[in-house]
Order: structure tokens, then sequence, then C-alpha cells
């Protein structure tokens, strides 16, 4: 069987015991520490500083003979000031350090009713840190046993798994935040929810960099927001959030935007600038199409997230700012790196919490879901409140889950409808006429007419003869693909986003050979298109 060792500190008040004839009917922590008839110390580490030797010797002499099966050591360690939390810490923890701990063989406990309660704090701190390898006891006066002085413990184990009422708790404060970081819509796909799931619990416990890479307006910067949003509500930082979109930061005038500049820095700098990385301090910084960045300020950037420290444009004096940054971006860094126009050492650095948010055709199982949502806020900004008939849902639904529906503008173009169903509705109500005449306009925005695209991509690689011999499926199809294709240097990158779904569900992502056998069919070459 393990031993059970105990380490307790000798309690200068409640372990005096006072008149010799009657410290028996006294209750005294160390005392009732190992008085206990279900609890055996079999050796007690008895800590005390200089002035309490001799109350430590007495409280050893009055254990012994109440429990000599209890080995007991009395530890000398001088705090100079007890309520000082950096002292009381640095001491405990060097005397756990020079101990040689055998979990396999004793069990360990640490009693924390004595002391400071500074000393208290460490005590815990170092417990649960597991610096000291066991669980916390503490001792109490018992009124209700015939020896008051016996008193009793409990035993508190710091794995709050073990505890089912905490756990509980935990649980449903894990799928509160995990319902605030998806805006409270109640989604269906389990890779978004996983998704999800995992950032909810970077986002509690990390301050590294997030990267959001995405199509444009699968809600990478709802996200952000929602992600600073929720480390508000937990007091994790002070600071405000800063949303920069990189696209418009160009020419000299980037530099000074984000980093600050000061007074007569350049022509034009009439007074000095913060800068949107001074901005963000204590907070949060969201860099959407962070792919945009020039390479200059790439190289700065990087040195402020490493070192919390950058150079305002015109000023010697680096500047401190302490914020975490979450970046967006709809492109392939690692492709941007290859063209030369992105750092690979930044990419590193931001790299650590990557979350790839899927497009909206890849959820359609959440659209409904999104639908409401989107009413909802509508209703939030107008003031007006407006539904669906039943036919009327039933007949968008049916076309925004089908393969007819692209959604190549994703969430925006799901708000767009809806805002636009909702502005037309006659009596609040959206009617199936209004949907056939939404759906129309969205097959407008999404698709050209076979007679136009099969002169603009097709005639580039095909004849009038063979463009004829085509069905219009394979028209329109092959039309999208070669247009695909002419808007990427390599096809690595256009089978990336030709089977941007389907290449997720594969264990080998063969991009190009599925590309170059579909356009194999037609005759068509890779170097015929690039």
């Amino acid at each position: 069987m393990k031993k059970t060792i105990a380490v307790s500190l000798i309690g200068t008040q409640l372990d005096f015991n006072g008149k010799r004839g009657d410290r028996w009917a006294k209750w005294r922590p160390n005392v009732s520490l190992c008085s206990q008839d279900n609890l055996i110390i079999d050796h007690l580490h008895l800590l005390h500083d200089n002035h309490s030797s001799r109350l430590a010797n007495n409280v050893a002499v009055d254990i012994e003979s109440i429990s000599p099966e209890t080995t007991l050591t009395l530890h000398d360690i001088n705090f100079i000031d007890p309520w000082d939390f950096e002292e009381v810490y640095a001491k405990l923890f060097d005397w756990c350090q020079k101990q040689s701990f055998n979990t396999e063989k004793n069990d360990y406990l640490f009693h924390i009713t004595t002391g400071t309660h500074v000393v208290q704090i460490c005590s815990y701190l170092l417990t649960e840190s597991r610096h000291f390898p066991g669980r916390l006891i503490q001792t109490s006066p018992d009124n209700s046993k015939q020896n008051k002085s016996i008193g009793r413990t409990q035993v508190i184990d710091l794995d709050l798994s073990k505890y089912d009422q905490l756990a509980t708790r935990f649980d449903i404060e894990h799928q509160t935040g995990k319902e605030f970081l998806k805006g409270g819509i109640k989604t269906k796909n389990h890779a978004f929810n996983a998704l999800i799931s995992q950032i909810e619990k970077v986002a509690i416990r990390s301050q590294e960099p997030i990267l959001l890479t995405g199509p444009t307006g699968a809600g990478k910067s709802q996200l952000a927001t929602r992600i600073y949003q929720l480390k508000k509500k937990r007091s994790m930082l002070k600071g405000e959030l800063v949303s920069v979109n990189c696209a418009t930061l160009r020419g000299e005038n980037a530099m000074a935007a984000l980093f600050g500049h000061t007074k007569g820095a350049f022509t034009g700098a009439m007074q000095s600038r913060d800068g949107f990385l001074l901005c963000a301090n204590n907070g949060v910084l969201f860099l959407d199409e962070i792919a945009e960045l020039g390479l200059e300020e790439q190289a700065m950037l990087l040195h402020a997230i490493e070192n919390k420290t950058f150079h305002p444009v015109g000023n010697d004096k680096p500047v401190q700012s302490n914020f975490q940054l979450i970046a967006g971006t709809n492109k392939d860094l690692k492709q941007e790196i290859a063209k030369g126009t992105f750092r690979d050492d930044l990419l590193t650095r931001i790299n650590l919490w990557t979350y790839s948010l899927p497009p909206l055709k890849a959820r359609k199982e959440d659209i409904p879901a999104n639908v409401d949502f989107e009413i909802d806020l509508f209703t939030q900004k107008t003031g007006q409140r407006v539904q669906f008939n039943k036919e009327a849902k039933q007949a968008f639904l049916a076309f925004s889950t089908s393969p007819e529906a692209c959604w190549s503008g994703n969430f925006r173009d799901l708000s767009s409808a809806i805002t636009r169903l909702c502005t037309l509705a006659d009596s609040s109500r959206i009617t199936t006429a209004d949907v056939l005449e939404e759906i129309q306009r969205l097959k407008n925005d999404w698709y050209l007419p076979v007679s136009q695209t099969a002169h603009h991509a097709l005639a580039q690689q095909l004849s009038t003869q063979q463009i004829a011999q085509l069905d219009v499926f394979d028209a329109n199809q092959l039309n999208f693909v070669l247009s695909t294709c002419a808007q990427h240097k390599t096809m690595a990158s256009a089978g990336r986003a030709l089977f941007d779904v389907s290449r997720t569900l594969k264990t080998q992502q063969n991009d190009s050979s599925r590309l170059q056998k579909y356009l194999q069919k037609f005759g068509i070459k890779w170097a015929d298109i690039s």
C-alpha cells in the first residue's frame, strides 16, 4: 500500500497550545491532521521559521504522542515577509524542487489550513502546476464530535474532471462559447462545428496569432470580431478590436497607417499618428487580406509580432504594443511565397493556429439556419418583421441547397438575397413569386448564357466545329474550368480552386492529375492554356 506523506506549515496562532494543561481540549490544525481515525499520516513535513522553532517542537511532541506511526520532519524556512507573494512562492518552489517525490509509492497532501493567505495561494499554485504532485487537504473544527479537538478533514483534488457538477458547468460554458462564435446559429455541418469547437479553445487559452483562410464572403471578418468579443467577455483583454483591410494600404502611406508616424516624417505629415498597431495595444489587430501587404510592411509586422515593439515612421525610439494578431486571407499564402509576394518567415510565425473556413456551398445543410438568422438580422436593422409564406420558403430552400446554387459570393450572396426579398415583400410576407424573381436574379449573377460562354473561353481552345459538337452541359462546364485555369499560374493552384470541397475528403489530394485528366477528354493541355 502507498504511504501518505503530508506537508504543512506551523500555525503561529492556531497551533499555539496555550496553557499546557488544557491544550488537548483545543482544536489545533496540525495535531488535528494527525488525529483522524480514517487517515494515517505516515510522514509529516512541518515547515516553520526560526521564530517558531519552539512551537514546532512542541507540536511535534504532541503529534508523536497521539500518532506514533507518524514520522515527523521539521524544516526551517524563513519568510522575511509572509505576505510577499514573490518571496513566499519562490521559497516554497525551491523547497519542492529539493524533494524527491515518488508518486508510485506515496500519496502526497499539502495542508492549506495554516499560514497566511499568500502561503495558501502559493500552495495551491504549486499543487495545480504539479510542482507538488499531490492533493490539497484542509482541516477544520467539528463541534458535532465529542472530542472537538480532533476536528475534520477535507481532501481537495485539483483534477476538476473528477467533480461532476464542475465538469457539467465547464461543458455548459464551453458550449456557450461555441454558440457565441457561431452567432447563435444552429449549424449542422460536422466539419464546421468541429472547427469552431477548436477555435473556441484557442481563443480562450492562447494569445498567439490566428490565421483565418477561405474564400471571400466565408465569414472571416465576422469570426474575427466574435473571437475578440468572446475574449473581451471573459475579461482576457482591455484594448479594442482594430480591423484593417490590407488591400486599402497602398504605397507610401501603408507603413505610416500601420505603424504610425511622427510630425514631419514625410511630406504631408502635418501631425503625428499612432497607427493601427498602437491602437490595438492590449487588444486584437485583425488584418484582413494580409497577402496584400508589401514585403517591407510584412517584415516590420513580423518584428512587431515577435518583440511587441516597432518604430513609427520618422521615430528612432521603439514603441510597444501588446496586441494579438488575427489575420485573414482568401489566397494560398504558400503560393504567394513561391511568387515572391509573401514572406516565408511571416507565414511560419502566424501559422500556429490556421483555420480554413469552408464556402457556403460546402455547408448547404446550414443554409436554413442562416436564412432564419439573416431574416432576424433584417428585423433588428429595420424594425420590420418579414416572414416567408410556407410555399415560398420551401421553394427558396429547395433552390439554395440544390447543385444549381453555386453561391460564388458565399454568405454575402445569401445576405444580399434575403435583404432583397425582405425589402421587396408586400405586407411583410415573402411570396413564391418573390422567390422565383430572386432565384432568376441570382442565376443571372452567377452564370453567363451558353451563347456568350461558348464564344469566350472555349473559342480560345476549340474550333467552332468542336464547340458545336459539345452538349450544353459540357460547354458550360468546360468554359468554367478554362476560365478558372486562366486565373491561375499553375495547374495545382487551379486544381485546388476547382476541387475545393472534394479534395478535403481525399487522403491524397491529386488536384493537378484530376485537372489534367479532365482537360485531356477534350484534347486540351495545360501548356495550351498557360
